[in-house]
């Protein structure tokens, strides 16, 4: 007995002893990640009429037939991994928007094949919690992205679900007063990849503006950018404005599109510096830091996330004589030209679908691979890669017909001076110094309507 009270006495005595610790482990929570609003630096003009969703407890993601992603829309790579651990797209957050869609009489979407939540299209999760679609509007390679990059898309009914699908890209490029009549809400959920010449957040301009003219909200989806993590590049002239370039950015801007949004808003650059009502619903758990793989493809040539990284600087090869890769499987990887002299790679292109008509079709190009760079030091150069393309041009033979008769390039340069620095012979070093004053101004200007944590 004696021995069975001292045993109990000990126990007594270590829990006294031990319970301080036992109360500091048990109170340990995990950290939401927080979500950054915009600088509180000066004035934020967009605070007027832009909303952004605060955090609040997210009910789960509802189960839902994926009727409307066709196989060939699963993600284009074998090695795409899981998303990011807390990281939470825009459109995932249901709890965050859809009550307010509910409430609506019509509800028209900007979506398109990477509009997904898990392997859900955003049309068929909003159709199965009571949202009253009424219109789909799609942009360049249309609703399912599989259309050629500028092949005109044409308006028509989605065979899954009976909607009216709109084109935004061809002739009309903005929605009529008589395709937002009846409609309250237009929703924006497209996965963009960072490039001033990527024409998603073209679309999502003209949308804004009809949505200003005609009294319509506009809510986007925010997703990461795959290249957030940097900017770079010449700053658009306003005299070189297209569709392929419609705002004074750099050609990597750094910014998702919530945030660009926020930007052509805020700067007043809709017609007549107008202002749509603007609601953002940012994704939880991101920062502009933080590496993210697409689980989509983008559009129909940028096939994994070697393209995506690579397109900033090998898209400027679109406005030459030389082939950046479409019409192969490797598309804006490699590069190359049928009078190239050197290089240690050669491909043919050849008609595909993405790519129905691609530059030099089935002609023997030599030129370079990057298929073996692994994609992650392609994201650590955090910078436009100018050397494929100066010394791509150094060996061409035929320098004086080397860029396009059309100076396409100056539309995905923002101006002609990048060409007649290439053509005059300027360093990379040479030429990047140029842009520093550029992109400090830009820098400030972004730095108002970030939503999301930069180191």
């Amino acid at each position: 007995m004696v021995v069975k009270l001292k045993i109990f006495v000990a126990i007594l005595v270590f829990f006294q002893l031990n319970c301080g610790s036992f109360r500091e482990i048990a109170e340990q929570r995990p950290v939401e990640p927080q979500e950054q609003r915009p600088e509180a630096t000066g004035e934020n003009p967009s605070e007027a009429s832009d909303t952004v969703i605060a955090e609040e407890k997210e009910p789960p993601v509802p189960a839902v037939e994926p009727a409307s992603v066709p196989e060939k829309e699963k993600p284009a790579t074998p090695e795409q991994p899981a998303p990011a651990a807390g990281l939470k797209v825009g459109a995932a957050r249901f709890g965050q928007y859809v009550p307010q869609l509910k409430e609506s009489q019509g509800v028209a979407l900007l979506v398109n094949q990477t509009s997904t939540v898990g392997a859900t299209h955003l049309v068929d999760t909003l159709l199965s919690q009571g949202v009253k679609i009424t219109k789909i509007f799609a942009p360049e390679h249309g609703f399912r992205g599989t259309a050629d990059a500028g092949e005109k898309v044409r308006d028509g009914k989605d065979l899954q679900t009976g909607l009216p699908v709109t084109s935004l890209y061809g002739s009309r490029k903005k929605p009529s007063a008589d395709d937002l009549k009846g409609i309250d809400w237009v929703v924006f959920d497209v996965q963009d990849v960072g490039a001033r010449f990527y024409t998603y957040i073209s679309s999502m301009h003209y949308v804004m503006e009809a949505c200003a003219e005609q009294g319509v909200r506009f809510m986007v989806l925010d997703r990461p950018n795959p290249n957030g993590h940097f900017i770079d590049g010449p700053i658009l002239r306003k005299e070189y404005q297209s569709f392929v370039g419609m705002h004074p950015v750099p050609v990597v801007h750094g910014m998702t599109v919530g945030e660009y949004a926020g930007m052509i808003n805020g700067e007043g650059w809709l017609a007549g510096g107008a202002k749509c009502e603007l609601t953002v619903v940012p994704c939880a758990g991101y920062t502009h830091d933080m590496p993210y793989e697409l689980p989509v493809a983008p559009s129909p040539n940028l096939p994994n996330m070697r393209s995506i990284y690579l397109y900033p600087s090998l898209c400027f090869f679109e406005g030459t004589v030389a082939s950046e890769g479409r019409g192969t499987s490797h598309q804006f990887q490699v590069y190359g030209h049928p009078d190239y002299p050197d290089g240690d790679y050669s491909f043919t292109p050849v008609s595909m679908p993405g790519a129905k008509y691609p530059k030099l079709e089935g002609q023997l190009c030599r030129g370079y691979s990057l298929v073996n760079r692994p994609p992650d030091s392609i994201r650590a150069e955090a910078q436009i890669n100018l050397s494929y393309l100066i010394e791509f041009y150094k060996g061409f033979p035929d320098k004086a017909h080397f860029f396009l008769e059309n100076l396409f390039f100056d539309k995905l340069a923002g101006g002609a001076q990048l060409r007649l620095q290439i053509t005059g012979g300027k360093t990379e070093e040479e030429i990047r110094e140029s842009w520093k004053e550029g992109l400090d101004t830009f820098r400030e200007v972004r730095r108002k309507y970030l939503l999301y944590r930069q180191d």
